[in-house]
């Protein structure tokens, strides 16, 4: 018995990292948008450049998820 509740676990454990990954980046990438959208808010002028490090900031972000599925 114990030995199958030792091979399910260590088939499970391999894919946590890849859910947790799965799950937060979604939200850091709201919140890249969130404070890009509070920044032009705040200084209309500057939405370009805002634009730009929002659009590399969501990319590095969403990087995370493959690196999580490629190296799992």
């Amino acid at each position: 018995m114990f030995d199958l509740i030792l091979a399910a676990a260590e088939g499970i454990s391999g894919k946590i990292h890849v859910a947790a990954a799965a799950l937060a980046v979604p939200v850091g990438i709201g919140l890249i948008g969130m404070k890009a959208c509070e920044s032009v808010g705040r200084n209309p002028e500057a939405a370009t450049k805002v634009l730009v490090q929002s659009i590399i900031a969501m990319a590095f972000a969403e990087a995370i998820v493959f690196f999580a599925i490629f190296l799992g």
